[in-house]
C-alpha cells in the first residue's frame, strides 16, 4: 500500500514539474536562435551565403585532413606494432617527405585564403548602397538614424520591449522572443543595398545579425560601416556583441525586412508620427502634464542604471532619490543632461528633444523623496541652454 502510494505521489509530481516546464517552454525564435541550433541561421544576405559557405568548406577541409592523418597514424599502429615481429626503421631525411608536407598545406592553406579574401572583400564594399543608416550604441539601446536614400530624416530610440518582470522573476513565462525584441523595429527593403555606420556614445558596443553575417563595432569617437542586402522578407534579429556594462544582455537588435510597396508606405507613416509628435519648445506646460510625460521618458531611457524607486546602483550609478543636484538649482541638472558627466552619465543633447528633458527633469525633482523648490523646468530652458 505504501509503495504503491509513493508511486502514485512520484507521477503527481512529475506531471506537475512537466507542466511547469512547459509553461516555461522555450520555443525557437523567427529569425533569431533556434532550439539545439548547431550550425548558423540560414543566411538571407550574400554575404551570410558566402560565410555560411565557407564555414562548411573550412569543416570539410579540417575533417579530410583530421581522417587521413589519425587514419594513417593509427594504421601504422596497428600493422607495424612490434608484437607483430616489426622492428623500427632508422632515417634521418626524406627529400620526397619534406618536400611533400611543404607543399601540400600551402596548397590547403591558398586554397582556403582565396575564397576567404575574396569574402572579406566583399564584406568591407560598403559603396552604392541603396541607404544609409547611422546606429549609435549607448547604455542600453540603440538609436537610429537615416542618412540616406528613401527615408531620410527619420530617426527612433530602440529599447527592449520585454517586460521587466519577465526579467526579474524567474517563474513568469517567457515568450520566444524573451531579450530579443525591440519596441521599434529597423525598417529596410527587400533586395536593396543597406549602409549601417556604427558609433556609439559611452562605451564600446557591436551591431550584429546573425543571419545577415553582420558583426561590426561601435566605439565611441569613430565611425566604421558595414552592409547587407537581404534576399526575404522576414524579421531578423540579433544582439549587442560586446561586453557593455550590466545591461550588456538587454541591448537586442531587430531589423524588418519588408516589400519595396510597404516600405514607402513606412516612410510615409513614421514622417508623419515624427511631425506629429515634434513639441514646440515655447510650449509652457504644467507640472503634472510634465510629470507624466518625464515618465514614460525615465522608463524608456534611465531606468536601467538609477532604476525606478530612484535608488541607483551603489559604485555605479547615483542615486536620483534625494540627490542635490535634482533638488538644486536647475542649471546644473539641465548642463549633466545635455552634455553628460564623467563618461557614466551619456549626453543626451543628440537623444531626446527639448521637451522630453525637460518633462524628465520636472518628473525627477517631483518623484519619490524629491521636493525641489524649482520643481518645474519648462522646454525653452532647455533649449535656451542648448545655444
Amino acid at each position: 500500500m505504501k509503495l504503491a502510494q509513493r508511486i502514485q505521489s512520484l507521477m503527481l509530481g512529475a506531471s506537475l514539474l512537466a507542466a511547469g516546464l512547459s509553461a516555461h517552454a522555450v520555443t525557437d525564435s523567427v529569425g533569431g536562435p533556434a532550439i539545439r541550433q548547431l550550425n548558423f541561421q540560414t543566411p538571407v544576405t550574400p554575404i551570410a551565403t558566402q560565410i555560411y559557405s565557407l564555414h562548411t568548406l573550412m569543416l570539410v577541409i579540417c575533417l579530410v585532413i583530421f581522417v587521413a592523418v589519425f587514419g594513417v597514424m593509427f594504421y601504422s599502429i596497428l600493422k607495424h606494432r612490434k608484437s607483430l615481429g616489426h622492428k623500427s626503421a632508422t632515417f634521418h631525411e626524406s627529400t620526397t617527405v619534406e618536400i611533400a608536407w611543404t607543399i601540400i598545406p600551402f596548397l590547403i592553406v591558398i586554397g582556403m585564403a582565396l575564397p576567404a579574401t575574396k569574402t572579406v572583400v566583399a564584406m568591407k564594399d560598403t559603396s552604392n548602397a541603396d541607404i544609409t543608416i547611422k546606429a549609435t550604441g549607448m547604455q542600453w539601446k540603440w538609436g537610429y538614424d537615416y542618412l540616406k536614400g528613401e527615408g531620410e530624416g527619420i530617426s527612433f530610440l530602440s529599447n527592449l520591449s520585454t517586460p521587466r518582470e519577465q526579467v526579474n522573476d524567474p517563474t513568469k513565462t517567457k515568450n520566444a522572443e524573451y531579450l530579443i525584441e525591440v519596441d521599434n523595429d529597423v525598417v529596410v527593403p527587400v533586395n536593396k543595398k543597406v549602409r549601417i555606420v556604427t558609433t556609439a556614445n559611452d562605451v564600446i558596443h557591436a551591431w550584429a545579425i546573425p543571419a545577415f553575417g553582420v558583426k561590426q563595432d561601435a566605439i565611441p569617437g569613430f565611425v566604421r560601416d558595414t552592409w547587407f542586402k537581404a534576399e526575404k522578407v522576414g524579421v531578423y534579429r540579433g544582439q549587442c556583441s560586446e561586453l557593455c556594462g550590466k545591461e550588456h544582455a538587454f541591448m537586442p537588435i531587430v531589423v524588418n525586412v519588408v516589400s519595396a510597396e510597404d516600405y514607402t508606405k513606412w516612410v510615409d507613416g513614421k514622417k508623419k508620427e515624427m511631425a506629429s509628435k515634434a513639441d514646440d519648445p515655447n510650449k509652457v506646460w504644467t507640472v503634472d502634464e510634465l510629470k507624466q510625460r518625464g515618465e514614460k521618458v525615465y522608463a524608456a531611457n534611465c531606468v536601467a542604471c538609477h532604476q525606478a524607486s530612484g535608488k541607483g546602483v551603489p559604485g555605479a550609478f547615483p542615486a536620483l532619490d534625494g540627490d542635490p543636484v535634482v533638488n538644486g538649482p536647475r542649471p546644473a541638472q539641465i548642463d549633466i543632461l545635455l552634455n553628460g558627466k564623467n563618461n557614466k552619465m551619456p549626453a543626451w543633447k543628440g537623444v531626446l528633444s527639448d521637451t522630453e528633458i525637460a518633462s524628465v527633469i520636472t518628473y525627477t525633482r517631483n518623484n519619490w523623496s524629491n521636493h525641489a523648490a524649482e520643481n518645474i523646468v519648462q522646454p525653452a530652458e532647455v533649449l535656451a541652454a542648448r545655444k
